[in-house]
């Protein structure tokens, strides 16, 4: 069965975790991945928190698999040569460099645009044009920056990250669609376009609950919030649910660091929940019968909850808990998650053979098209499809490759 993406040829000079979240997406979906590789070191993460001596570390072979490797080095004229000929045969490039660097190596957009016309050159940065553009930006300061970690954690807390990779591999979606709508609007027009996607704007984009309430603050406290005060901006709500529903983390028995049920109390979710409690006398009670009646004391409600919860294993909880329709979701450690079974049969839990690590586990694509089923194959060694890359896409001989190779080009 052919791939959504197949036929679509992308050089991918990413690194580290941005932009090749972004690329192995692509990849999955068929695309031929160029991953293109200073000689000798290529990506960092090929060795950053390596757990294995003298193998790829995890950091690398999660985010790089199904794509190709190529050694590289557009600083010599054998490189500079060959990386035209790439440009010349490839529908996308995409890069995650500082600003200016591919320019100041001669890679201009106005000169990659004459080698092909047709082709989408993307960039990921941290910041847009403006005071910041020259800052450089890693998953914290994205979140720093787009808003998220003034806005996550417990009130009398420091500002927090998020343990979601919001600021990389948020971006990296962004990137997804961005390159996919260029590629579209290609199709009308025939020729390419520049691509920019920023760290900074995607969490923000991502933030844009928290810029609701910002300008709600205006019209005075915000309701559903647990906070006793509120100042001029947004403030820290611990695990407060921002879609306007009352919910909390509550213990569950067991008494690990995960044993906690995520609870929502939705209005028509109050009855059932009392009843499960014990408690059906608060069913009708002025001072917790109404959503607005529960609002003022928010921490009594919860406490009588998870005076039951405590009672019942978090899965337990779960179960219960949707046979009546209360939203829940207990707390799953990455242990658990990466045993569950049931993601394993969906796929989104994959085993993979890697020469140099034997089998590690990684995720697997979290889209699922019926037309185009993703195969998860190895992360590529560092260069390992240099020589196939140079006689099948460039069109290079033996000769010619040996000549790059002397040339310290490849």
């Amino acid at each position: 069965m052919s791939k959504a993406l197949e036929g679509l040829r992308i050089l991918d000079m990413t690194h580290v975790q941005m932009g090749p979240s972004a690329t192995q997406i692509l990849a999955w979906l068929g695309a031929d991945v160029i991953k293109v590789e200073l000689p000798g070191r290529g990506d960092i993460t090929r060795s950053q928190l390596r757990d294995v001596p003298d193998a790829d570390s995890l950091y690398f072979t999660m985010l790089n698999c199904n794509k190709r490797s190529i050694t590289l080095n557009t600083k010599t004229d054998q490189g500079k040569a060959i990386f035209r000929k790439l440009i010349a045969v490839s529908d996308i490039l995409v890069e995650n460099f500082a600003p200016g660097a591919l320019e100041r190596q001669g890679f201009t957009w106005e000169t990659i645009r004459e080698v092909n016309p047709r082709i989408i050159y993307a960039s990921g940065k941290g910041f847009g044009p403006g005071p910041y553009v020259d800052c450089k930006a890693y998953e914290t300061v994205a979140q720093a920056m787009g808003g998220s970690m003034s806005t996550t954690g417990f009130e009398d807390g420091v500002p927090t990250s998020t343990g979601a990779q919001i600021g990389d591999s948020g971006t990296g979606m962004h990137l997804v669609a961005a390159l996919l709508a260029a590629v579209i609007q290609r199709e009308r027009t025939g020729r390419g376009q520049r691509v920019e996607v920023t760290m900074q704007d995607c969490v923000l984009n991502l933030c844009r609950v928290k810029m609701r309430d910002q300008q709600r603050l205006t019209h005075g406290p915000l309701a559903e919030y647990p906070n006793e005060t509120f100042g001029d901006t947004v403030p820290r709500s611990g695990n407060a649910s921002g879609g306007g529903q009352p919910g909390k983390a509550l213990k569950c028995k067991g008494g690990g660091a995960n044993d906690y049920t995520y609870v929502i109390i939705q209005p028509p979710g109050w009855e059932p929940l009392m009843k499960l409690a014990g408690r059906e006398e608060l069913i009708e009670d002025p001072a917790f019968a109404t959503p607005k009646a529960r609002l003022s004391h928010l921490d009594d409600c919860f406490d009588i909850i998870e005076h039951w919860t405590q009672q019942h294993d978090k899965l337990e909880v779960m179960r219960m808990l949707n046979e009546v329709s209360v939203p829940c979701g207990p707390i799953m450690s990455m242990k658990e998650l990466i045993e569950d079974e049931s993601l394993k049969a969906r796929g989104m839990i994959v085993d993979v053979e890697h020469a140099g690590r034997g089998t590690f586990q990684t995720v697997g694509c979290p889209l699922q098209l019926s037309d185009s089923p993703v195969e998860v194959e190895t992360s590529p060694a560092l260069g390992e499809h240099t020589d196939e890359i140079l006689k099948d896409v460039v069109g290079y001989d033996g000769a010619d490759i040996a000549v790059a190779r002397d040339s310290g080009a490849i």
